[in-house]
């Protein structure tokens, strides 16, 4: 008889007190399609409070002086930050639940109280930098987390970014850093206009920033394919402790922002190949943190993708990576990626 998966999740009414401005597409009722897939689920989810992150954890990212300006822009509230990045009066505190959210999720994967967790969380986080606001993103809750795992003694961490627009933020807080592997498959070029090929970390870090930037109208075979192909062999070598993953759903073909092709079934074949990984290296510990998905299809399909692949018992082996078609666009991905990686990754790009 397969054991029960222990699956956390982190959902909170309180996200919802983010408002957005007329017609922006990062609005409150993004969190009702994901609520719904998680509802059809809950008596098979471990439920996780939510808690604001204190100023220690956040300024393991953020300087105290950005703290400060976000929570004085949320006093006079509303306004924006950018063009595209908004506050509220409850903004602040809500960016800080969402951080906080994602530290507990992670711990509690981490110290063993649940074997996976999802953090359906809000504002996203991926495009914050350290002391800039932008993209939606306020504070970096990947980054916030992953410094909070290190400081409990984690050493390798592998943070795996799938959200359609790239995460400046989070390489930049670590692509000085050899022990974080940041991987990201994005749409390319795009909004934040990060993201290329050579992007592949500096100093110390060099080698340990895997950027794959993808054509418009890549699919689940091209997004299934990156990640067996070459996030597969990279975390193997890379041999992370726990691993982290920036969900977004924004890669679904119903987005409105984007202009993938994913589908439900290809989210739940990339969540498996993770929890194979994991399984392979880790002890099956990964944690999935919303990000960015517009549409309410894409955000319930995702959602119920991930948590469907999260619940399946027995652990998903790692699948022989597929075939690419000489002059495909993954297999002009795969070169292009293996020739900035190869030496650090001998099997990048293998079959």
């Amino acid at each position: 008889m397969s054991a029960t998966r222990r699956v956390a999740i982190v959902e909170d009414r309180r996200f919802r007190e983010h408002r957005s401005p007329e017609d922006h597409p990062e609005h409150p009722e993004r969190l009702a399609a994901v609520g719904r897939a998680i509802a059809e689920r809950r008596d098979r989810l471990i439920p996780l409070e939510a808690r604001p992150a204190d100023e220690a954890e956040l300024i393991a990212v953020h300087p105290s002086d950005y703290l400060r300006q976000i929570a004085a822009a949320a006093r006079m509230a509303p306004g924006r930050l950018d063009a595209d990045t908004y506050v509220s009066r409850a903004s602040y505190e809500v960016a800080r639940l969402a951080a906080g959210a994602t530290i507990d999720a992670a711990r509690a994967v981490a110290e063993g109280r649940a074997d996976a967790a999802f953090a359906a969380v809000r504002p996203p986080g991926h495009h914050a930098e350290a002391s800039r606001a932008m993209g939606f993103c306020l504070f970096n809750n990947v980054a916030v987390a992953a410094q909070a795992l290190r400081r409990d003694g984690l050493e390798r961490l592998l943070i795996l970014d799938w959200d359609v627009h790239h995460g400046n933020g989070t390489q930049h807080s670590f692509e000085e850093d050899r022990d974080v592997l940041y991987c990201s498959a994005h749409q390319f070029p795009f909004y934040p206009g990060t993201g290329d090929f050579n992007e592949a970390g500096r100093g110390a870090g060099v080698g340990a920033t895997v950027n794959v930037p993808l054509p418009p109208g890549c699919g689940d075979e091209e997004y299934v394919g990156v990640l067996r192909r070459l996030v597969v062999p990279a975390a193997l070598a890379f041999r992370p402790q726990l691993i982290l993953v920036s969900c977004g759903f924004d890669a679904h073909r119903d987005d409105p922002l984007a202009s993938m092709q994913v589908s439900r079934a290809g989210f739940a074949e990339m969540t498996r190949t993770l929890r194979a990984i994991a399984e392979t290296v880790c002890g099956g510990r990964v944690v999935f943190v919303l990000e960015g998905g517009y549409a309410p299809s894409g955000l319930y399909e995702g959602t119920s993708a991930v948590l469907d692949a999260l619940l399946e018992s027995p652990a998903p082996a790692l699948a022989k990576a597929p075939e690419a078609g000489a002059g495909s666009t993954l297999a002009q991905v795969i070169r292009q990626v293996a020739a900035v990686h190869r030496d650090r990754y001998a099997d990048l790009g293998a079959a």
